[in-house]
């Protein structure tokens, strides 16, 4: 199973907090997908998953935003 979550627009730390937020949603080994444009997500995404145990499966640039994949732990 799979979430989706368009956080283009929004700046640090909303995409994290809209991000930890959906996941407290999903069972566990579920991914989300999140779609980012705000510069600093690429510090803050891989460290919220370090921080809270998730597994980061992908991050990859779509156009001038960043796809981050984490599967919820």
């Amino acid at each position: 199973m799979s979430e989706h979550l368009d956080a283009t627009g929004l700046l640090c730390p909303l995409p994290v907090l809209k991000a930890r937020k959906r996941l407290m949603g999903l069972s566990s080994g579920s991914e989300l997908h999140v779609l980012t444009d705000d510069p600093a997500a690429i510090v803050d995404m891989p460290h919220f998953c370090n921080e809270a145990g998730h597994t980061l499966v992908k991050s990859q640039e779509q156009g001038a935003a960043m796809l981050w994949v984490i599967r919820k732990a």
